[in-house]
């Protein structure tokens, strides 16, 4: 709690700007340095909670002392802050650790193109207001496809596209195509599973993004061109798109179709028709309904998502509204009527910007802001590759012609399968050319630097063609330095992000300073622990409310003696067993061997001694026995009986039983002595007579 206080009020103190005005008077001076109005006014206005801009009002002597408290608060930071970097606080490298850490959080907003971002949310909200129902024939790829399983793929998922839009039925060329490949992977399964590609009903963000940006881009019963996801070339079907349907809670009627369906009919229609007279629709689903799982529960189904649900039912639910009750319908399953109990609302667009969000950051689309921030930086820091750039040269033949500025060939020639068993090395052999593959403003990246993230970056993986391999490692160390040069330049191009990052940087070298300075120091310093206390405990006053934390109260020793069940002995037995323990004046032990032995179940006798309890805090005596003497003390299970061994008159508390008041004073005296100690190294000068004139 200390730690996050400090940095809150860093924040406020850290920030600041340092021009000169004519109107703009110094109000402080640290170690030289000058601090002006504005810079001061700025954060008193904002620790107030003022608006800066609002006009000033008369000077009240509450407004003046706030004013000056702050003036205090102010300096003392300053000083300590001063001080922090003279000694190096800002260097140490938990500091950096830690910074490093904030400092990656606060980037984060920084290094995406915020108008994608917002238009994925904004999209991912307009497709949540509708479920879809959808079916797909998957031609699969495998990982890291060729170009040449690529090409195969797409024109294979093209073919099945071309059939269907010639009138072919989806579903049978699906279940076609499945089965085919069922037989190829298991020649031996004479009977594949008949698959027809229906992938039941969907909301946004459970789905790939490809697929679901076809999906949702469809008209019902359209079917899409191939769609490339990692999974391989899709056909996507849209069979029906529905109004949004979050968790629902309802009751259904199933009546399962026989080898008759007009007499599923029937007792649909007769099931209806009693309900609509009054009957209640548990009792009808009981009599009625085919679905045995919840006939006897009134056909109630609760918290359903829509991958639970049948698509019809979907579709009824999602227009309904809670307490309606749709009328008989049918379905490939039979006959069915459904009562909507609840169901949930699509929350607010701001409500859901969190969920999304967090969703998007396990999604395909995540790297859509990303991308584009890093293709606003190519241009923004005049990014050019190199081996994409022509040059015109002298030929061997001794004609002019066009060549790159610079080649990845040494880079491929150094590449073997070891790659994707995570064994290849890089070696300094491997590269002569060291003309620059690329630039970004004035930073220049050889195939040195390209090899060796290449060597980081490796992964056990499936082999794949090197050639591809890279190529893609190529485009990603591009993107990868950009995003660095973007990263390492933040503070230079975005003055509330610098002025941000100070804040917190000062925020923690004072948590550091402070702990090491006045916090830790006063828990570690038993000696001037001691010293304080000698000095300040003769301050304090029995009769001094604000001092009654550095006493105690009258106080008892007690014996106890606890009694875990009420049958093995009566409580007047023990009473004067202990009565005739004080005047015998027998040790514990002896009372406790004389009471063993005179009882069964000697575990369930417990006796304590030395329990001293204070007067105001304890709950053992009550007021008339606070004198010493022998007491029976029921208890929910057993009892107690207790002797009051001794009474003590109010006292000072020792410096280890008061150590936590005594620590948190030290602390604070420690403080002020080191401030006043500060202000005289770092000459600090208050200009009052500005102090003076400022209104707010």
């Amino acid at each position: 709690m200390r730690k996050i206080f400090v940095l809150l009020f860093a924040v406020g103190m850290a920030s600041g700007v340092n021009a000169q005005k004519a109107d703009d008077p110094v109000v402080f001076e640290i170690n030289g340095k000058k601090i002006y109005k504005s810079e001061f006014m700025s954060e008193f206005l904002r620790s107030v909670g003022k608006d800066p801009s609002a006009a000033p009002t008369a000077c009240t002597f509450e407004k003046r002392q706030a004013l000056m408290e702050y003036v205090d608060l102010f300096v003392n930071y300053r000083v300590k802050l001063e001080d922090a970097y003279e000694q190096g606080f800002d260097t140490m490298p938990d500091m950096i650790k830690e910074l490093t850490g904030y400092r990656n959080e606060l980037a984060a907003p920084y290094l995406i193109d915020s108008v994608t971002l917002d238009q994925l949310l904004k999209e991912a909200y307009e497709r949540n207001h509708y479920t879809l129902h959808a079916a797909h024939i998957l031609v699969r790829m495998g990982n890291q496809p060729t170009p040449a399983d690529t090409l195969k793929a797409y024109q294979e998922a093209m073919d099945l596209y071309e059939r269907i839009k010639k009138g072919e039925d989806f579903s049978a060329v699906a279940i076609e195509y499945n089965e085919a490949h069922q037989r190829a992977e298991r020649p031996s399964d004479s009977r594949p599973k008949k698959d027809d590609g229906d992938l039941g009903n969907f909301n946004v963000f459970e789905m790939v993004y490809p697929f679901e940006s076809a999906a949702y881009n469809l008209e019902i019963g359209e079917v899409s061109k191939p769609v490339r996801t990692a999974y391989g070339y899709h056909l996507v079907k849209l069979i029906d798109k529905m109004h949004y349907l979050g968790k629902a809670s309802f009751q259904h009627i199933w009546v399962a179709e026989s080898s008759d369906p007009s007499k599923a009919e029937g007792i649909i229609k007769q099931a209806f028709d009693k309900i609509l007279n009054g009957e209640n629709f548990a009792n009808v689903c009981n009599d009625y309904s085919d679905d045995q799982s919840t006939a006897a529960q009134g056909g109630a189904l609760t918290n359903m998502n829509v991958r639970e649900i049948p698509s019809e039912y979907v579709r009824i639910l999602s227009v309904m509204q809670p307490g309606d009750m749709s009328k008989p319908f049918h379905t490939h399953y039979g006959w069915h009527i459904v009562k909507l109990n609840s169901k949930d609302s699509l929350p607010s667009y701001e409500e859901m910007m969190p969920y999304y969000k967090q969703r998007m950051a396990r999604d395909i689309r995540s790297r859509k802001p990303r991308t584009a921030f890093v293709e606003q930086c190519k241009k923004r820091y005049n990014f050019v590759d190199n081996t994409t750039t022509y040059v015109t040269v002298k030929g061997k033949n001794g004609k002019r012609v066009k060549e790159p500025k610079a080649s990845l060939a040494e880079c491929r020639a150094a590449l073997t399968d070891s790659l994707f068993i995570k064994t290849w090395r890089y070696s300094d052999t491997m590269v002569k050319d060291m003309r620059p593959l690329f630039c970004v403003e004035d930073q220049e990246y050889t195939a040195k630097d390209l090899l060796k993230f290449i060597e980081r970056n490796q992964r056990h993986e499936r082999a794949f063609d090197l050639d591809m391999y890279l190529k893609d490692r190529y485009d990603n160390f591009i993107n990868d330095k950009v995003f660095e040069y973007a990263d390492k330049h933040l503070e230079e191009e975005h003055n509330e992000f610098a002025q941000l990052m100070n804040e917190y940087r000062s925020g923690l070298m004072i948590f550091a300073y402070n702990d090491k300075m006045i916090w830790s120091k006063a828990i570690r310093d038993t000696v001037g622990l001691a010293g304080f206390y000698d000095a300040y405990s003769k301050t304090r006053s029995i009769d001094n409310e604000a001092d009654a934390p550095y006493f105690w109260n009258e106080r008892a020793s007690l014996t106890v003696v606890n009694i875990a069940d009420s049958s093995i002995v009566a409580p007047a037995k023990v009473v004067k067993m202990v009565e005739k323990a004080v005047k015998k004046g027998w040790t514990n032990d002896q009372l406790s061997n004389k009471l063993t032995s005179s009882v069964k179940g000697d575990e369930d006798i417990k006796i304590t001694s030395g329990t001293v309890v204070e007067k105001e805090h304890q709950n053992i005596l009550q007021p008339n026995q606070w004198r010493k003497g022998v007491y029976e003390r029921p208890l929910p299970k057993g009892y107690e009986v207790v002797r009051v061994d001794e009474l003590y008159n109010p006292t000072l508390k020792t410096v280890k039983e008061a150590r936590g008041y005594y620590i948190n004073e030290y602390q604070t005296y420690l403080e002020k002595e080191l401030v006043e100690q500060l202000k005289k190294k770092y000459n600090v000068v208050v200009h009052q007579n500005v102090i003076d004139e400022i209104t707010y």
